[in-house]
């Protein structure tokens, strides 16, 4: 038995993996990633996401690909945006209000939630360490998320995001103003910025 052509060429094209919902828009049933399963063809990563047996298992990018409106935010984002060396444990992101964290995902990730019109702001695109790309909020959008939920996240985490910000060559102090009047952390930031500027 061989992988279907039109779906190992979609496989191909999505980083060597599938997901359920991909194939049954290419018109074929969920049954035959199933066969594909039993006979060694492909793995079952997670549920309804799929990859070929010899391809390395990229967890960031096959979380994104669980839903749309997943973006990697707060201690992940620091690390896509080069601010951390340090890959986080478990891997943050931040939906809007009116979407839920499929339950799925619960034990492996941690979610934050915002109202669904800030939601998209400084959204980019970054490569993870296995050369895929995942949305996630740039460094400003970062900083001002550590600020708006700092009572959530560890206090060392929070300063030692603004110092490295600080220190960092492309940082963009009137987009980080634009956003901390966005997110209501103006009062915030600009006590931590005293102290670090």
């Amino acid at each position: 038995m061989d992988i279907n052509q039109t779906i190992y060429e979609e496989i191909r094209k999505n980083n060597n993996m599938i997901t359920t919902s991909q194939v049954l828009s290419l018109g074929y049933s969920k049954q035959i990633l199933t066969n594909y399963v039993k006979n060694g063809l492909l793995e079952r990563c997670r549920q309804g996401l799929y990859k070929l047996p010899d391809s390395v298992h990229d967890d960031m990018y096959t979380l994104m690909l669980r839903s749309d409106r997943i973006v990697f935010s707060h201690d992940t984002a620091l690390f896509l945006n080069g601010l951390s060396e340090r890959t986080p444990f478990r891997h943050t992101i931040t939906l809007p209000s009116n979407a839920a964290l499929p339950n799925s995902l619960k034990d492996e990730c941690n979610c934050f939630y915002i109202k669904p019109e800030l939601h998209g702001i400084g959204i980019i695109e970054k490569c993870t360490t296995m050369g895929n790309s995942v949305r996630c909020y740039n460094i400003e959008r970062t900083i001002c998320d550590f600020l708006r939920c700092r009572k959530r996240c560890d206090e060392e985490t929070v300063i030692s995001a603004i110092k490295n910000y600080v220190k960092f060559d492309g940082k963009d102090l009137n987009l980080l103003s634009v956003y901390a009047k966005q997110l209501k952390v103006t009062k915030e930031l600009t006590k931590y910025l005293e102290v670090l500027l």
